[in-house]
Order: structure tokens, then C-alpha cells, then sequence
């Protein structure tokens, strides 16, 4: 598990997709030739092409008459699994349906959109509208069992990259007591469930951010699948369930993009930066949350041109604030961040998170930072000063030097104002955080909550120490970045 551990913290979730649907689709062009899919080779290859260059020239045209900034992976995403779900075409009629459902899923990305942010997943609505304007058939040729163990595998290093059981599992559930236990092989084995919910129902840009919410919405998507659910004459269908699903993401969590400007920049370590941007608008959040941030640039490498980043800023302070470490050699899109200049934009949505501060003030709390895991912390923190909240909480900060440790002026503030210590821990001084400093530190370290937040290395390190002290996994709360890179 190290090893797949470390491949999937090497790439993004956006490339991770990306990859997955193009093993698969190379998967079904052979299967087509070898006779194991009944579709002609030139038609299969027809159809890909066809879609790509179809989705690829509407994006274009769509970011230049909107002056939106284009993801790459996000339209190629889309036209593959539009040709993973409809079938190659045999006729003009087809090929019609095709170039139909590759526009509307563009369309629907830059038109069905409040505050630039899209609705619905774009491929569900372009099939569903399609399907209806164009007389024709979605048959979902994805769901065949030659191709379940790639789908099954892909799945599952999807899902465990970006940390989404709850969701994949709570939609599972539903799904298969609803349709019922004499379908339940046929249903796993024929049908595009799997893929479905590894793929499409994750999709994060119309997928509610918190866990409670996207329990909720697995359980009203899986129920909504079911074959024998209708509505008068009307029966659901998979981009149905999904597009209902969707317009419960938005009620209960709001979604948008912001153009942010940066105001200034802000050299805290030789290596980690600060980054302040003004926005036109009041962004609401809630300490500890963070953002998917895209930056444009040219040549991306594996990881893409979008981070999640956690907010470093209190939702009292105005304006929006990063906190970002840059490793040799950097990321061209931190390489991108690093170079960006006061008064350019950039794209940030997405708001995202339940790594919070617990409801209960009373609630006795540790929390660790690893490194640059400092940023959500200082969120925290920061707000406390400013509303002038008291809470039993204790904070351990972890860096290879002293050197590395930022934000002194909150934490000087918190432990001036409202007598929050921190514990500096300097592993080149004082060896690495262990089991035994912690009990020391922290007499009292089995009465509180734990909130970790660092590298996945760190974290997983210091959820290990935790264990050791028979630390419950209830009072231990890690922070996680779909996509961290």
C-alpha cells in the first residue's frame, strides 16, 4: 500500500481520471478488434476522435467568448467518458447525436452557470438533453464485464485518492437494495454502476463538499438509479438520478468560482511564500477550509494547472491568504503561483471541507502542524483572536528546523490574548515528535481531540504516534487534500 500511496500523491486527481479513461478507452478499442465488443474498429476510433475534436474546438470558442480560463483536463475528462457511454456510431443519425452531446456538455459548463461555477455534471445533462432533442439511446457500453476489473481497479485508486467512501459507499448501498438482490450480479457485472460511481458521482465541481451532505446525496442518487423508480410514465435513468442529485448539491451547498487579484506576496522561509488576494466579492467560509485553485499556464506537467489549498486567512480579515511551500524542483504550476505578479488573477472555487473547529467550544482540542500544514490552523486561530473566542487548545508545531516555522505573530497572539500555547517541536534539535513528548507535553492527551494537518507522510506518522497512546480514531480529525501534490 506504500507504494500505491506514493504513485497517487505524486499526481493530481484531474490526471489520475485522465489516465484511467484512456487506459480504458485503449482497453475498448481492442476489445473491438479481438471481437469481445461488437463494434467496428473504424467506427470505435471514429467516435473518440469525432467527440474530442468536437468538445476540443467548442472549449476553445466557449473560454474566448466568455474569457474563461480553460482546463485542458476538464473537457478531455468529458469527451472520453461521453464515448465510453454512447455507442460508436453507424450512421448519420449517430454522428449528429454525438456532435450534439459533445457541444451541450461544453455549452453547459460555461452557459448553465451561476457565478461561473456549472450546475450539473455536464455529461449527464448533454446525454439527458440529447437524448430527448435528438431521437436516440445513451446504452452506458462502459458497464460490460470484460471491462469491470480495470473499471473496478481504476476505481479504486480514484476513490482512495481523493477520499470519497463515504460518498461511493452510502450511493453502493442504496443502489443495491433498491434494485433488489436477484439483480445485484447483473447489476455489478452489466450495468455502468461501478463507473458510474467512481466517476461520475465524484465528480467534485457538483458534489456537495462535507461528509454528512454527500451521504445524503449518495443515498438520494442510488435510490434514484434503481431501474423500477419512476415518476408517472417517466423512469429514471443513471444521468437522471445524477442531474436530480446535482440540484440537491446546489441547494444545500452553493457553489462559484472567484477571479482573485494578488494584492501582494509574501516571503515568510526561503522557500514558503504567502500569498494575499483581493476579492470583488465577500467570500463566506469557514476556518480550516480550503479552495481548488487553477492557474493557467503553458506546458503542465503531471499535476495539472489546479491545487486544493488550504485558506491561511480568518473569514474576518477581508481578503483571501495562501500559505505555500515550493520543493526543488517545483511544480510548473507552483512554479506558475511563484512567478505571478501583484495585480494578475487567478481562478480559485470550490470551497471545500470539514476539517473545522468543533461546534462545541468546550471541547478539548490538540492541534498538530505539520510543516506548511500550518496554513488551516493559522485560519483557526487567527478567527479566535478576532472574535475573542476561548477554548481549551493546545498547539504543536513540527518542522525539520526552526527555520521553517511560520505565522509567530498568531501564535504569539493567541497565547498572549487568549492562552493557547504552542508546543515548538524542531526535529534537527530535538529528534521527531514521538509518543513519549506528547504524553509528557500533554498530561491530559486522552481527554482531547486531535486535529493533524501536514504532508501525508507527517500526518500519517503522527496519526501512527496517536495509535500508540490508544488514541480512538473519534478523536482524531486529519485534514486531506483531494489531489495534494
Amino acid at each position: 500500500m506504500k507504494t500505491v500511496d506514493s504513485f497517487l500523491n505524486s499526481i493530481t486527481m484531474y490526471r489520475l481520471v485522465l489516465y484511467f479513461l484512456i487506459l480504458l478507452s485503449g482497453v475498448g478499442l481492442l476489445y473491438s478488434v479481438t471481437g469481445v465488443l461488437p463494434y467496428d474498429p473504424i467506427n470505435y476510433i471514429f467516435s473518440f476522435t469525432f467527440l474530442l475534436v468536437t468538445a476540443g474546438i467548442a472549449n476553445k470558442v466557449f473560454s474566448k467568448v466568455f474569457e474563461a480560463h480553460a482546463n485542458t483536463e476538464s473537457w478531455i475528462i468529458s469527451a472520453l467518458i461521453l464515448g465510453l457511454i454512447i455507442a460508436p456510431p453507424k450512421s448519420l443519425h449517430d454522428i449528429i447525436f454525438l456532435g450534439f452531446a459533445a457541444v451541450l456538455m461544453v455549452t453547459s459548463k460555461f452557459v448553465l452557470a451561476i457565478s461561473k461555477k456549472h450546475i450539473f455534471n455536464p455529461v449527464a445533462l448533454s446525454v439527458a438533453v440529447t437524448a430527448i432533442a435528438i431521437s436516440g439511446t445513451v446504452n452506458w457500453w462502459v458497464g460490460n464485464v470484460a471491462l469491470l476489473p480495470i473499471v473496478a481497479i481504476g476505481g479504486f485508486l480514484i476513490v482512495r485518492k481523493i477520499k470519497r467512501w463515504d460518498l461511493v459507499l452510502t450511493f453502493l448501498v442504496a443502489a443495491l437494495i433498491f434494485i433488489g438482490p436477484a439483480r445485484w450480479i447483473r447489476s455489478i457485472t452489466d450495468t455502468p454502476l461501478i463507473f458510474f460511481a467512481v466517476i461520475m458521482l465524484t465528480e467534485p465541481m457538483t458534489s456537495p463538499p462535507t461528509r454528512i451532505l454527500r451521504i445524503i446525496y449518495g443515498a438520494l442518487v442510488g435510490i434514484l438509479i434503481a431501474p423500477q423508480i419512476h415518476f408517472g410514465n417517466v423512469y429514471t435513468t443513471p444521468e437522471i438520478a445524477l442531474i436530480v442529485g446535482n440540484i440537491f448539491s446546489y441547494i444545500v451547498s452553493p457553489k462559484y468560482k472567484l477571479l482573485l487579484t494578488l494584492k501582494e506576496k509574501i516571503q515568510l522561509t526561503p522557500d514558503t511564500f504567502d500569498f494575499i488576494f483581493d476579492s470583488v466579492r465577500p467570500v463566506k467560509f469557514i476556518p480550516g477550509q480550503y479552495m481548488e485553485w487553477t492557474l493557467s499556464h503553458e506546458k503542465p506537467d503531471d499535476r495539472g494547472n489546479r491545487r486544493y489549498l488550504s485558506l491561511a486567512s480568518s473569514p474576518t480579515e477581508g481578503n483571501i491568504r495562501i500559505g505555500v511551500k515550493f520543493g526543488n524542483p517545483a511544480s510548473s504550476f507552483k512554479k506558475a503561483l511563484i512567478n505571478l505578479k501583484p495585480g494578475q488573477k487567478i481562478v480559485a472555487g470550490q470551497l471545500i471541507g470539514d476539517f473545522t473547529l468543533p461546534k462545541d467550544p468546550k471541547k478539548k482540542l490538540v492541534i498538530i502542524a505539520g510543516g506548511i500544514g500550518i496554513t488551516p490552523f493559522r485560519s483557526m486561530l487567527k478567527y479566535l483572536i478576532d472574535t475573542n473566542q476561548r477554548r481549551d487548545i493546545v498547539v504543536i508545531y513540527t518542522a525539520k528546523t526552526k527555520d521553517e516555522f511560520v505565522y509567530g505573530d498568531v501564535l504569539e497572539g493567541v497565547e498572549e490574548k487568549l492562552g493557547i500555547r504552542t508546543i515548538y517541536n524542531a526535529s534537527s534539535v530535538s529528534g521527531h515528535m514521538n509518543a513519549e513528548i506528547l504524553a509528557r507535553d500533554i498530561p491530559d492527551y486522552k481527554d482531547r481531540t486531535f486535529y493533524i494537518s501536514g504532508s501525508h507522510r507527517v500526518v500519517s506518522a503522527l496519526d501512527g504516534i496517536l495509535k500508540t497512546l490508544k488514541i480512538p480514531g473519534s478523536q482524531i480529525v486529519t485534514d486531506y487534500f483531494p489531489g495534494f501534490a
